[in-house]
Formats: C-alpha cells, sequence, structure tokens
C-alpha cells in the first residue's frame, strides 16, 4: 500500500468523519500495520483477515479499547473507503456466499470476546441478534440496513418498547452490521425511535434507607450495606475480589466496571468489623476447597495462562462467594459469587418489609448514595469519580433529586 493511499483514507477520514477527526492518524496507523501483517498471506475475504489480525492482537498486551479501536479502523478502511472508491487491495466482502445466520451469530459472540465485552454485553447483544433475525423474512440474502431500519421501527411502533430498549437494540444491531456482516448501515433517519424525556432516578431518604437495610440480616445485609456505602453496581458487588478490599484505610477497588474502567471508591468505616470477620470466613472456606482438589477461580483475560497458580491464592477468591460449586464451560468445577438475583430478591423483600412504597431496587441504593452525597455537600466532581461516571452530566442529575430532598423555595398556598 502506497503512502500517497494511506493519505488519501486520511482525508477520507477528515472529510466524511465516520469518526471523530482526532482519532484519524490512529485509525491511519492501525490500517498501515493490518495491510504490513497481511503480506505474503492470501485470505478469501477481508473479513477474515481482519478475525486473524485481529486475534493475533487479543494475544499481545494491547487493552481492549485499542483492539476495539483497530477492528474499527479496518472495518471503515476495507468495507467503506475501500469499495467506494474502488481502491480496493483485499477481496470485497462479497466475494464469499452470505454466511448462514447461526455462523453469523457465532462469529459474532468471538468478536464480542475479543474485544472484551462484559459477559452480559455479550449475552444481551447476541439475544437481540437472533430475535432479528427470527423476525426477518427467511432469505439467503446477507441482512440488509433497510432490513434494521425496519425492525428498529417495528420495535417503537408494534411492540411500542422503551426507548432504552430500541437503544440497546440498535446497538448490539450495528455491532452485527459493522463489525460481523461488514455492511455500513447508512443513514438511520428513516427508521422510527422511541423517544425519551428527562426522567429523575428514584431515590431514598436516610430514613427509608435505614428502615430496609435494618430488615436485613447476616451477610446479605453486609453487601447491601458496603453497595450502598459505596456507591457500587449490583455486578460491581457480587465480582469483587479479596485483594480488592483494604480494611486500613477503608476503601474499594472496583476492578473492570462498566465501561471496563477501574476505579476506587469507599468502603465505610461501620462494615469494616464485619467485613474483617467475613473475609475470615471465606479463607476458611478457600482452605477447605483447596483441600478437596478445588479452589481455582475464575481468572479475567488470559491471567489463568501468564499466572498458573494465581487461581488457587486467596486474593483472587470472591469476596461473596456462592454457597454452591460450578462447572464453568471449561469443565472446570469452581466457586464462583452469589448471584445477583439473590440480592436483588433480597432487596425487594427489604423493601415490602420496611413499608417503602417507593419502587426501589438495588440500583435505587446507588442513586441514593450519591444524592446523600450532594446533600453533605460533596464536590459533583467527587461524587463523578467515586460513581465512575465517564461524563459530568450523567452525574447532574443528582442535583435535580437533591433539590426536593433539601428546604428550598416555598409554595405560595403555605403563606395564605
Amino acid at each position: 500500500m502506497a503512502d500517497r493511499d494511506l493519505d488519501h483514507f486520511h482525508s477520507w477520514l477528515l472529510q466524511y468523519r465516520p469518526i471523530a477527526g482526532e482519532k484519524a492518524p490512529h485509525m491511519v496507523r492501525w490500517v498501515e500495520r493490518f495491510l504490513r501483517s497481511q503480506r505474503g498471506q492470501h485470505f478469501a475475504d477481508w473479513r477474515d483477515a481482519q478475525r486473524s489480525f485481529l486475534t493475533d492482537l487479543g494475544e499481545s498486551e494491547l487493552q481492549a479499547w485499542q483492539i476495539r479501536q483497530a477492528g474499527d479502523a479496518i472495518t471503515l478502511y476495507c468495507g467503506q473507503y475501500c469499495v467506494r472508491n474502488e481502491t480496493a487491495s483485499l477481496p470485497s466482502p462479497n466475494s464469499t456466499p452470505p454466511a448462514a445466520p447461526s455462523e453469523l451469530l457465532k462469529e459474532m459472540a468471538r468478536l464480542l470476546r475479543l474485544r472484551h465485552y462484559a459477559p452480559r454485553t455479550e449475552r444481551t447483544y447476541l439475544g437481540w441478534a437472533r430475535r432479528f433475525f427470527q423476525h426477518r423474512a427467511p432469505s439467503p440474502q446477507t441482512p440488509t440496513p433497510e432490513e434494521l431500519k425496519a425492525y428498529l421501527s417495528y420495535l417503537a411502533t408494534d411492540r411500542r418498547v422503551a426507548s432504552a430498549t430500541q437503544n440497546q437494540a440498535f446497538n448490539a444491531l450495528l455491532f452485527l452490521f459493522r463489525h460481523v456482516i461488514g455492511t455500513d448501515v447508512g443513514d438511520m433517519g428513516s427508521s422510527i425511535r422511541a423517544r425519551r424525556g428527562p426522567k429523575l432516578p428514584v431515590v431514598l431518604t436516610l430514613d427509608e434507607t435505614r428502615a430496609i437495610l435494618g430488615q436485613l440480616q447476616g451477610t446479605m445485609r453486609l453487601m447491601l450495606e458496603t453497595l450502598y456505602g459505596g456507591g457500587l453496581r449490583v455486578s460491581e458487588l457480587v465480582e469483587l475480589r479479596v485483594k480488592d478490599i483494604d480494611l486500613e484505610p477503608p476503601a474499594l477497588t472496583v476492578r473492570g466496571g462498566k465501561g471496563d474502567a477501574d476505579r476506587i471508591t469507599l468502603l465505610p468505616d461501620r462494615v469494616v468489623t464485619d467485613l474483617r470477620r467475613h473475609l475470615q470466613k471465606v479463607g476458611r472456606l478457600h482452605q477447605r476447597d483447596l483441600h478437596a482438589g478445588l479452589g481455582r477461580a475464575p481468572l479475567p483475560g488470559a491471567l489463568s495462562r501468564k499466572y498458573p497458580g494465581a487461581a488457587t491464592e486467596l486474593g483472587w477468591q470472591f469476596v461473596f462467594p456462592s454457597s454452591r460449586l460450578a462447572m464453568d464451560e471449561d469443565h472446570m468445577v469452581r466457586r464462583w459469587h452469589v448471584s445477583v438475583a439473590s440480592v436483588q430478591k433480597a432487596m425487594k423483600k427489604a423493601v415490602r418489609a420496611a413499608g417503602v412504597s417507593k419502587s426501589a431496587s438495588v440500583h435505587t441504593l446507588r442513586h441514593s448514595f450519591a444524592t446523600h452525597l450532594l446533600i453533605q455537600g460533596v464536590d459533583i466532581r467527587r461524587i463523578q469519580d467515586l460513581l465512575g461516571h465517564r461524563n459530568l452530566e450523567t452525574t447532574m442529575i443528582y442535583t435535580h433529586v437533591r433539590l426536593s430532598m433539601t428546604p428550598g423555595v416555598r409554595s405560595p398556598l403555605d403563606d395564605l
């Protein structure tokens, strides 16, 4: 590939702006690296070459966002730029017969894992892809952007799904079309999209929070106090490892949270004593598992290959382990964490027992954590860091909720 062609690709990115302008140089470098890696190799389709290249990147020390960026660069170059400019140096995506839905779903699952998407996101995206194929009329042809637009309109008009649900479906199918099928969906303006106005989160008062937590006992109370005291998501709570707990000084480290981001948040002094006793129980349970020839915790990414002995260390065990052993997809018997459903069920039962009429869920405790900190006068940017929000605008929603929980403007009726 001549440097002049890469310069033209760079100009094309800046002209049509499929990505932010400041990312264009990085995209060009990924394409240059990709094309160099393909010298002397032969693939029937550019997507096969892309998969091979991304698989090799996955074996390196690169972060997940870098692999995603590389995949996006190759898709833009081979799937859009080369087709439009008739300068493709790799076979056209249409040079091979369309893959069956089952094959597309399998490839989608592989690419989601390659890019380190969360397991829940993987299940959700694959579920939407299956529903899309089931709704689509049986056809040997590759799905088209028009079919995607029609399906999104069907969700909004016939199914009347919530805007968040439709956006979730859109993101899942956009991944399917861009990265698996290799098709540019173009302008989605002709599809009917569900609209959502500003919504305020449900927030508990301090008295309501105290009443709900007072209905809990034992480990479940410790879990929900830790969640509320640190502003955790329920998935972050159940996935805590022993090594993520600092008792002196108290602090929690959230690893691989939403967006695969790490952060440090609060560990309340109130739970330190109970948590120390709980961790001692976890240590004894781990020793029993080791004596039984078990005790290997599931490790993220390639850590199990890089550090074979880490899985048996206490630090990698879950803080809140399941009471049962289970076999994973690798046919290894492991002790996973408690289920999210069990925490949600306990919260629902506690809300009912406390006589709280609000539609409060486990996530309501996270909303309440942020709002209660605002009432204390904690800086909004500090709260943003504790919650792990990327944008300050996301955190600002709690300023509106705070107004309803603190003395403010009096109604004129009260002065009559």
